[in-house]
């Protein structure tokens, strides 16, 4: 049975909690978002119900409310997270970060394909609110090191959704000829190479985006851990420190 806490985790525990508040937080603004996103494909003439929770951004946005949901228990409730939430919560910032940039590319482009799109509020929520809320509640997380670090191996797991997602999208665009996005599209795009160039720009887009957010994690972990280390000629004095993962990457 864990002993009396010291005062001096009561700030640490306080910034937790804050935490643990803001990613429920985030999780609620991204439900209010795809309820609005709903509501307001609702009234397009070819609206399919099918197609809507067919788009990558509606799928991980679903994914940001169960993970943040998730997260933020934890930080209310236990002193850390599992490992495993680390990985899962690092993905999910970067699906709803792809997300972002991902439709802000086909908005420049909508001008130079003589279509237009429109940026209600909801999109707004999904595509660049959420997302930047999505960013600053991880990185407040890395600074308190308090979980452990974030494996290298996510870089490879992050790929898992969206090579599923692209599947099942490319398989049922073929079938009823309707595609989420336009670069998924051989007829728009100049055939398979097009839709390959773009797929490989997305996949380039994945790891990076992966790769550099695992390595500032893993930064300001070991800045923690040295932050909170004993000083030279202090012995015998005990500082908390970060936990570590279950196994070294």
């Amino acid at each position: 049975m864990p002993g009396p806490r010291s005062p001096n985790d009561a700030g640490p525990l306080r910034a937790r909690r804050a935490l643990g508040a803001f990613r429920l937080a985030i999780a609620a603004l991204e439900i209010v978002a795809l309820i609005g996103n709903f509501e307001y494909v609702l009234g397009f003439r070819f609206f399919a119900t099918a197609n809507f929770f067919s788009y990558f951004t509606v799928q991980s946005a679903f994914l940001a409310v169960v993970t943040l949901g998730i997260a933020g228990g934890f930080a209310l409730l236990a002193p850390r997270d599992p490992a495993w939430l680390g990985v899962l919560r690092t993905m999910v910032t970067v699906y709803v970060l792809v997300s972002g940039i991902v439709f802000g590319i086909i908005v420049a482009q909508a001008s130079t394909r003589d279509y237009r799109v429109d940026v209600p509020w909801s999109d707004t929520l999904l595509h660049f609110v959420v997302p930047a809320l999505a960013v600053i509640a991880w990185t407040a997380d890395s600074i308190m090191a308090v979980n452990p670090r974030v494996p290298w191996a996510t870089v490879g797991w992050v790929l898992v959704f969206p090579t599923v997602w692209l599947g099942y999208t490319l398989a049922r665009g073929a079938d009823l000829g309707w595609y989420p996005y336009f670069f998924l599209d051989e007829a728009q795009v100049g055939g398979p190479a097009g839709v390959a160039l773009y797929c490989a720009l997305v996949l380039v887009i994945f790891l990076t985006l992966t790769a550099a957010l695992v390595a500032v994690n893993r930064w300001l972990w070991r800045r923690a851990r040295d932050r909170r280390a004993p000083r030279p000629g202090t012995p015998g004095r005990r500082v908390p420190r970060a936990a570590r993962p279950a196994s070294r990457r």
